[in-house]
C-alpha cells in the first residue's frame, strides 16, 4: 500500500453537492473536503444526509449537481466498482462480505486475480495475506471460512479488501457499533497507521467521545447542508451538539427530583441456562437503575430472563405484589406491567412492515380493531414523544432510528407499564434524538416508573441512573449509587481487575 502521502494535501474534495429525490432535497450544495493523512469526522443527526453523500462518493448515487476531485482529477465514478478501481472504498455499518467465503475470496471480490480464463489462487493468497499484515494480523489465515471469524475480525478483512486494491480514500460508517471495548482500541490503532501511511479516512459517528479520540477536523450536516466544520480539538461538545440539532441542547444528561419509592421488581440469585450465573437485584418506583458490563458479560440475558424470552435455570423473579413462582413468560411479564425494548429494534424490537399504529399498539390490541381509536392513540403518542413521520399509517421502517426507538418506548407507554427494561435504548441513533431519549427516561421514573437500563456507554448510564451495577462473567455485582462510583472503577469490576487485586 502507497498512496501518494503528501500529508496535507487535499485527497477528495466535493463542492456544491446537491441530490433530489422526487420532491425531497437530500443534499442542497454540499461542500466537504478531506486531505491525504487526515481523519475528518462527518457528523449529523440521522437523517441529515450523511449517507447519501457518502453513497455519492461511493458511486452507488449520482449527484444532480456539484463537482469531486479525486487529487487533481476530475471524480464522477458511475458505479461502486468504478469507485473502488479508483481507490475510494467504504466500509458500511452493516459489513458488506459474504459469510459463506474465504477470507482472501472476500478481500479480492469481484477483482480475482486470474491467469488466462481461471483464477490465481496463488496470488490471490499472497495479495490477501500481504492486505492482513499491513493491518497487523498475519495470523488470520486467507483460507479461513469468514463466518467462522468474531465480527471484529471480519470488519479487519472488509478494511483489507480496501488496503489490497490500493485504497486513497476510505470511508468508515459507525465502524464500532458491534465492538467491544478492546476492539474498538485497535481498530482505532489501526485507524492511526493509516492515516500515518497517507490515507484519507472519513470517519462516521453518532459517539463524540470517538469523534473527538481519532478525527483531525470535522464537518457538520444538518437537514442536508453542511452547517459548520474545524478543530476538532478546537471544537466544544456542546458547540458540535447544536449545530447538529440547530439549536442548544442544555443538560444532555437530565436528572431531576425523583425519589425512589417502594420495591417493584425484586431478582434473587437469577441463573440462565448459560447467563447469568448468578444475579440479584432490587429496582423501586421513579428509579433508573443501570447495568454496565463489557460485551458477553450477561446484560441481555439477565433482561431476557427477567422478561420471560429465555429460559431460567434458577432463582426468582418478583414483580411488585405477583407471586415469584410459576413459569415467566412475556404475555405473562406483561400482564404484570412489564415491558421491554430490546437491543435489537430492527430483528426483535419492531415489525418494519407494519405501520408506525401497529407497532405503538400490537401489545394491547383487541380482537376487532377500532380502525379510528387505534389512529387516534397513535397520533397522541406521535405527539408527545415527537416522533418524525408523515402519517401514523407510514411503515416503521421508513423512519430513523431515533424515531423507531420512540415508537418502542411508545407501545410501552401505550400498555402502561410499570417496569420498563431498556436494552441499549440508545444504541445507533445521533445526538439529538438521544437527548429527547433522556428527557423521556427521566419523565417516566419522575412519574413513578421503574426502569432497569443496560448500556455500554458509560457516560450515558452515569448521566442518567440513580445507581448502577456492574455484570462479569455472569455475576451482576451490587448496585451503588453513580455518586459513589465513576469509569474506572465500573472498568476495573466489569473486567474483574477489582476482583483480583
Amino acid at each position: 500500500m502507497n498512496p501518494e502521502s503528501n500529508a496535507g494535501k487535499p485527497r477528495l474534495r466535493m463542492v456544491g453537492v446537491t441530490k433530489r429525490f422526487g420532491a425531497t432535497v437530500a443534499l442542497a450544495g454540499v461542500d466537504f473536503s478531506v486531505n491525504a493523512g487526515e481523519v475528518v469526522a462527518l457528523v449529523g443527526e440521522n437523517g441529515a444526509g450523511k449517507s447519501t453523500l457518502m453513497k455519492i462518493l461511493a458511486g452507488a448515487y449520482q449527484p444532480d449537481e456539484g463537482n469531486m476531485w479525486l487529487g487533481d482529477e476530475p471524480y464522477a465514478p458511475r458505479h461502486p466498482l468504478e469507485a473502488r478501481r479508483r481507490g475510494v472504498a467504504m466500509i458500511y455499518q452493516e459489513l458488506a462480505l459474504a459469510p459463506h467465503l474465504t477470507v482472501m475470496e472476500n478481500i479480492l471480490l469481484g477483482m480475482e486475480p486470474t491467469r488466462g480464463p481461471l483464477i490465481n489462487w496463488q496470488e490471490m493468497r499472497a495479495i490477501a495475506s500481504d492486505a492482513m499484515t499491513q493491518l497487523g494480523r498475519p495470523d488470520i489465515p486467507p483460507n479461513a471460512i469468514l463466518s467462522t471469524l468474531p465480527i471484529a475480525q471480519q470488519q479487519l478483512v472488509e478494511i483489507a479488501r480496501a488496503v489490497a486494491v490500493g485504497c486513497r480514500v476510505l470511508v468508515l460508517d459507525e465502524p464500532t457499533s458491534s465492538l467491544a471495548q478492546a476492539d474498538i482500541k485497535h481498530l482505532f490503532d489501526l485507524v492511526r497507521r493509516l492515516k500515518a501511511r497517507g490515507l484519507a479516512i472519513i470517519y462516521i459517528s453518532h459517539f463524540l467521545d470517538e469523534v473527538r479520540e481519532i478525527s483531525d477536523r470535522l464537518t457538520v450536516l444538518r437537514d442536508g447542508r453542511s452547517v459548520g466544520e474545524g478543530l476538532t480539538a478546537q471544537t466544544p461538545t456542546a458547540r458540535i451538539i447544536s449545530m447538529m440539532v440547530g439549536r442548544d441542547v442544555n443538560d444532555l444528561y437530565p436528572r431531576s427530583l425523583r425519589t425512589a419509592g417502594e420495591a417493584i421488581l425484586e431478582v434473587t440469585n437469577l441463573a440462565g441456562r448459560s447467563k447469568p450465573r448468578d444475579a440479584s437485584l432490587t429496582l423501586h418506583k421513579g428509579e433508573i437503575l443501570g447495568i454496565a458490563g463489557l460485551v458477553g458479560a450477561g446484560r441481555t440475558e439477565l433482561l431476557r430472563c427477567i422478561f420471560g424470552l429465555d429460559a431460567v435455570r434458577g432463582g426468582k423473579v418478583k414483580v411488585s405484589h405477583f407471586a415469584g413462582d410459576g413459569p415467566s413468560s412475556p404475555p405473562r411479564r406483561w400482564k404484570q406491567g412489564m415491558g421491554m425494548i430490546s437491543e435489537d429494534r430492527k430483528i426483535e424490537g419492531l415489525a418494519l412492515n407494519l405501520s408506525i399504529a401497529d407497532n405503538m399498539t400490537l401489545t394491547k390490541m383487541p380482537v376487532l380493531v377500532n380502525v379510528h381509536r387505534q389512529t387516534a392513540e397513535a397520533r397522541e403518542w406521535i405527539k408527545r414523544l415527537g416522533v418524525r413521520c408523515r402519517s401514523v399509517k407510514q411503515p416503521i421502517g421508513d423512519l430513523s432510528g431515533g424515531n423507531q426507538q420512540k415508537v418502542a418506548i411508545a407501545r410501552l407507554l401505550h400498555h402502561d407499564v410499570d417496569v420498563l427494561l431498556l436494552d441499549e435504548p440508545t444504541r445507533g441513533i445521533d445526538v439529538g434524538s438521544k437527548a429527547q431519549i433522556y428527557h423521556l427516561i427521566d419523565e417516566l421514573a419522575r412519574g413513578g416508573k421503574a426502569v432497569l437500563m443496560v448500556s455500554s456507554y458509560l457516560p450515558e448510564l452515569l448521566g442518567v441512573c440513580d445507581r448502577i451495577a456492574v455484570m462479569c462473567k455472569g455475576v451482576l455485582g451490587p448496585a451503588v449509587p453513580v455518586s459513589q462510583t465513576n469509569e474506572h472503577q465500573i472498568m476495573l469490576q466489569a473486567t474483574g481487575a477489582m476482583e483480583a487485586a
